[in-house]
C-alpha cells in the first residue's frame, strides 16, 4: 500500500478500560457507526503487570455486529529498553492473531527505552545536556529499539511514532533517512501498520512520504480517549488534501 491512510478508519480508540479514558466499547462503536466508519481497532493500555485483557476483549467482541463496520483489537504498550523488549504480559503477546487474543499490539514511546529500562524524557534531556547521551545516539537508539519491538511482536502497529520527540528537544528531522529506511523496512517485512496519529500529530510529511515510497501501510487514528472523538480528523484532513 503506498497511498496515504483512509479516513473512514480509526485504528487507535480508547475505552474506560484504560484509566485514562472515559467512554465504554459500547458508546465508541456507536460514534464509529455515526462517523460512517469502515474500521475501528478499539485499544486499552497494559502494562506487564495488567489483568484486564481478557475482559475487554470478552466485552468488544460481545457487542452487536454494525454493517459495514470492521471491529479489530488490540493493546498498546510502551517500549521498555533499547532491546525492544515490551510492557506487555508475555501471554497477551504470545496470543496476539489467535482466536482468543487481540489482534496486534499497538507499540508506543511513551518513555525513551534505554539500555537499562525506561527514561522519562527528563532523564533524557539531563542526559543530553551533559553530553553523555547525543541527539544522534537519542535517535539511533530509539529507532532501533522499535525495529527490534516490530521484529519481537510479530503483529505489531505502530502508535503515535516520534511522538517522544518534541519531549525531549528533537524532532523528526533528526532522524535519517538510513534510520527511516531501516524503520520502513521492519515494518513492511512484519506487515505492521503505521499510525498517522492525529492526536500526536505525527509523524509529519518527510516521514509520511519516504514511508509510503518504501510501501508501509499507513493508518488513521485518532487516538481517542473520549467517543465524541471517534474518528473525528481535523489535522489529518488537511495535511493529506482529503476533502
Amino acid at each position: 500500500m503506498t497511498g496515504g491512510p483512509s479516513l473512514r478508519g480509526d485504528h487507535h480508540v480508547h475505552s474506560a478500560f484504560s484509566d485514562d479514558a472515559v467512554s465504554t466499547p459500547a458508546e465508541n462503536l456507536a460514534a464509529a457507526r455515526a462517523a460512517g466508519l469502515d474500521t475501528i481497532r478499539m485499544v486499552d493500555h497494559v502494562r506487564v503487570s495488567t489483568t484486564y485483557v481478557p475482559d475487554f476483549l470478552a466485552v468488544v467482541r460481545a457487542l452487536p455486529a454494525v454493517d459495514g463496520l470492521r471491529v479489530l483489537t488490540g493493546v498498546e504498550a510502551k517500549i521498555l529498553d533499547s532491546s525492544g523488549a515490551i510492557d506487555a504480559p508475555p501471554e497477551v503477546l504470545a496470543a496476539l492473531g489467535a482466536p482468543d487474543g487481540a489482534d496486534r499490539v499497538l507499540l508506543a514511546d511513551h518513555q525513551f527505552p534505554g539500555p537499562d529500562g525506561p527514561w522519562s524524557p527528563r532523564v533524557v534531556l539531563e542526559r543530553l545536556a551533559d553530553g553523555s547521551l547525543t541527539p544522534a545516539g537519542a535517535v539511533e537508539t530509539l529507532v532501533t529499539a522499535t525495529v527490534r519491538a516490530v521484529h519481537r511482536a510479530g503483529r505489531a502497529q505502530l502508535a503515535h511514532p516520534f511522538s517522544l520527540l518534541p519531549k525531549i528537544g528533537l524532532s523528526e528531522d533528526d532522524v535519517p533517512d538510513d534510520l527511516l529506511d531501516a524503520l520502513a523496512a521492519a515494518v513492511v517485512a512484519t506487515g505492521t501498520p503505521v499510525e498517522v496519529n492525529e492526536k500526536w500529530r505525527c509523524p509529519g510529511p518527510r516521514v509520511r512520504q519516504r514511508l509510503r515510497a518504501a510501501g508501509v501501510e499507513l493508518v488513521a487514528s485518532t487516538d481517542a480517549h473520549v467517543a465524541d472523538d471517534v474518528g473525528r480528523y481535523a489535522w489529518l484532513r488537511g495535511v493529506e488534501g482529503h476533502v
